[in-house]
């Protein structure tokens, strides 16, 4: 299950980049996907057991839902579509894992939990990484506006699954990402309403790479976002987060494939980015391994931030 999401989401970053080459603006990309796969999961809610009384809204429950829905259901995708539209996708996502990096610090420093000393080595492996993924020693050739898009990108997606972690102690996973995706609508909503005559609709009935842009769309809802969400929800069930977090860094491997195959040369990465790459995931593998708190094991109520990304996400 975690390797077929992984393998969704990763195709999903080149589908995502078709759509956006079409002319359909991130933040319009961001509220399709959001209002798609909250149509769909709500239809999903209400038909499974025990049906609407899934959706039941506590009070003191909106603020948590607000703030995780926009953060890591709106915002992240939205950065993350910036920062693939303006960079490679794998190494987009290079930047964007570095979210469990920094959950881990946070852990660390903010919730004063015990750690292993490889850390630290995880996270020197991280930042040499990503120093070889931007070639720092020479001309910068990332985009500047990419990499900060990715990074803070990284930066939300980190505070979502400190907020889903929550989230799961008091509701079940369909619902709560139900409700994720119905604040990350509504926030591209407004956001739509305050930016009026951005959004080009007429892109959607344009074809790119010979595929109408509308079943590009379609795949975004259905297999970039409610598919893969189900399969890493269902995977919770039988394995640990931090299994689950590190068999789900296939995503940036797989992205860079399907990305350079689908999209052409300007997705390759030369050597020094690749060798980046992989520590990268090595330093990020370190890091989420060296925390000492006890994961749930089957059937616990499982932290659903550790593991579904939303940015693809």
């Amino acid at each position: 299950m975690v390797l077929a999401s992984g393998a969704l989401f990763a195709v999903n970053g080149t589908v995502s980049k078709l759509v956006l080459r079409a002319g359909v603006p991130a933040p319009q990309l961001t509220l399709l996907r959001a209002a798609g796969a909250f149509a769909g999961l709500l239809v999903l809610s209400l038909l499974i057991s025990p049906g609407p009384r899934r959706l039941t809204l506590r009070r003191h429950e909106v603020p948590l839902l607000l703030v995780y829905g926009v953060s890591g259901f709106c915002l992240v995708p939205m950065l993350y579509f910036v920062a693939i539209s303006r960079m490679p996708v794998g190494i987009a996502l290079l930047f964007e894992y570095m979210a469990p990096l920094l959950v881990a610090l946070w852990a660390r420093f903010g919730q004063h939990q015990p750690v292993r000393p490889r850390l630290w080595a995880g996270l020197v492996l991280s930042l040499a990484g990503l120093g070889c993924v931007a070639e720092v020693w020479g001309d910068l050739s990332l985009d500047g506006l990419g990499v900060a898009a990715g990074l803070g990108a990284a930066v939300l997606l980190a505070f979502y699954y400190v907020l889903g972690a929550r989230g799961v102690q008091h509701r079940d996973t369909l619902s709560l990402t139900t409700w994720a995706f119905a604040a990350a609508t509504a926030a591209g909503l407004l956001i739509r309403a305050l930016t009026p005559g951005t959004a080009d609709w007429s892109a959607l009935s344009r074809s790119e790479a010979g595929i109408p842009v509308a079943l590009l769309c379609c795949s975004v809802v259905l297999f970039g976002s409610i598919v893969p969400y189900l399969l890493v929800a269902g995977a919770l069930r039988h394995l640990p987060a931090t299994s689950v977090g590190i068999l789900g860094m296939v995503e940036p491997v797989i992205a860079a494939a399907v990305a350079w195959l689908a999209l052409g040369s300007g997705e390759a990465l030369n050597a020094a980015q690749l060798a980046g790459g992989t520590l990268v995931l090595a330093g990020v593998t370190l890091a989420e391994t060296a925390r000492t708190t006890p994961e749930p094991g089957p059937l616990s109520p499982e932290p659903l931030a550790t593991a579904a990304r939303p940015g693809e996400p």
